[in-house]
């Protein structure tokens, strides 16, 4: 008897599972245990299906490392009664949530797949139903025996990407989400056509670890024309400071003001690390190419190469939780651990 792949879909909140009254015009959470009733289409689809929504659904505007821990539970306790997730989440946050559980989740071997939508599911012109029904088509996906996918995944208006890669780039059109750095990992047009040679190959049988030890005790400091010495050195010493993300011009350009890198120089001389990302939504840091990235790169700033500011916080929460010093977050985080970034050429 022909076995079909067991789907867990999980419900966080958003957009995606809400639903129209149409006698008030409110929006309602969706009952996702009627989920065939709302959405025919997926009794066609080679699977079954169960689902787990959160008793207090989630606008991803709240999203919290908490809420991320959760979301990997939930995984974690039926990974073994299922051969892959779909999650549903509000599309604001959601780069950062899937960026997050992409370092989470160490030996991954299914698919874990984000979703969403700019409209509701009962609207009439919704991307909802795409979405989901493709999301949970490319999380049951198998090719000899094994999943097609085994990472954490984001799929948004026909295209599937790395999570960890992604980023919101529209609050209005269908096409919310781009991967400015890597290309799609399968795209969905009349037929299903994944881009097989970079998608993720497990090749260890270590059993999935869950890292839930995040600390977000992180400063985001975006540079910008006239920032001040006041501004900087307050938010680089706030009490209880683990970690800077440094959003720089370019490929990793920054002021050459005396004032400015002996700032950046006192905290890394305190074991704190600095990663510097690039404000430009495509390309890379490259250090030293330039005379204002030259001191940068001396003083032990660390380079997040081409990695998007979501995943840069996550990759850094991910890291100091898991207790490393400044040596190994500097080694670790300019190593590609989960497709994050792109191998530096040597």
């Amino acid at each position: 008897m022909e076995r079909f792949p067991h789907i867990l879909l999980i419900y966080t909140g958003g957009t995606i599972g809400m639903v129209k009254d149409f006698k008030t015009g409110a929006l309602k959470t969706f009952d996702f245990d009627k989920l065939i009733k709302h959405i025919p289409e997926i009794n066609h689809l080679n699977c079954t299906i169960d689902s787990y929504s959160f008793d207090a659904p989630m606008d991803s505007s709240n999203m919290n490392p908490s809420a991320w821990k959760f979301i990997a539970e939930i995984i974690e306790e039926r990974y073994d009664d299922f051969d892959g997730f779909v999650v549903l989440h509000g599309s604001d946050t959601m780069s950062y949530t899937a960026s997050a559980l992409s370092f989470m989740f160490e030996n991954l071997r299914k698919p874990v797949i984000f979703t969403g939508s700019q409209l509701p599911i009962g609207d009439l012109r919704t991307d909802a139903k795409e979405n989901l029904i493709t999301s949970i088509e490319i999380a049951s996906c198998v090719k000899n025996d094994k999943p097609v996918i085994s990472e954490v995944c984001l799929y948004f208006e026909y295209k599937l990407y790395r999570a960890n890669r992604t980023t919101k780039i529209n609050a209005e059109q269908f096409e919310a989400f781009a991967s400015p750095n890597y290309p799609p990992l399968a795209e969905s047009g009349v037929h299903l056509k994944f881009n097989t040679p970079i998608l993720y190959k497990p090749t260890n049988t270590s059993p999935l670890r869950i890292h839930k030890k995040l600390n977000n005790n992180i400063v985001l400091l975006k540079l910008f024309p006239g920032i001040t010495q006041k501004v900087v050195e307050t938010m680089l010493n706030i009490p209880g400071n683990k970690g800077v993300i440094l959003e720089t011009y370019g490929s990793g350009n920054a002021p050459t003001e005396p004032w400015f890198i002996n700032a950046l120089r006192k905290i890394i001389q305190q074991g704190i690390p600095v990663v510097n990302v690039s404000q430009c939504s495509g390309g890379s840091v490259i250090m030293g190419v330039y005379e204002t990235s030259v001191d940068l790169q001396n003083i032990g700033i660390i380079s997040g190469n081409d990695i998007t500011t979501e995943s840069a916080l996550a990759k850094l929460m991910y890291l100091i939780g898991e207790g490393y010093n400044l040596t190994s977050i500097k080694k670790w985080f300019e190593t590609p651990i989960r497709g994050e970034i792109s191998e530096i050429p040597v």
